[in-house]
């Protein structure tokens, strides 16, 4: 019996929980509206809220869209440093790649097949290794 009181208390907790989240509004609808919709809108609630005259309504037009403005870009900067930072990632491990690439290379022609095999077997180990210190460290990182 107390197991069954237990589930039931379960269940009704998690339904009221998952319809809390449903009542929020998803941020895509926002993003779908211009700049001047939002700002229209943001000033509509702005005034039933605050109880703003026409003159406080016309100065907070041009407030809200000089911060919708600048908003916006500062947005256009932030997607054009994500650019460019992706640009620089894939130079880094282009060039880290070739390196690697020269590196074995080299290593083919110095080493007999024997070594060879047993470096590469080695570099695999301490790839592997190294990996695994990374996920460590992301996972402290975390906490």
């Amino acid at each position: 019996m107390k197991k069954v009181c237990i589930v039931a208390l379960l269940v009704i907790g998690l339904s009221s929980f998952a319809q809390e989240r449903k009542e929020r509004h998803p941020k895509g609808e926002m993003e779908q509206m211009t700049p001047e919709q939002r700002n229209q809108l943001h000033l509509k609630k702005m005034t039933l809220d605050l109880d703003l005259n026409a003159k406080q309504q016309e100065q907070l037009t041009k407030i809200l869209a000089d911060q919708s403005a600048k908003r916006e870009a500062i947005k256009v900067e932030h997607k054009a440093k994500m650019e460019e930072a992706k640009a620089i990632r894939f130079e880094m491990k282009k060039k880290i790649l070739d390196e690697q690439i020269e590196m074995k290379n080299k290593m083919k022609s110095i080493l007999s097949a024997e070594q060879f095999a047993k470096w590469e077997m080695r570099k695999e180990k301490n790839n592997k290794r190294m990996g695994e210190g990374r996920k460590k460290h992301k996972e402290h990182q975390r906490d």
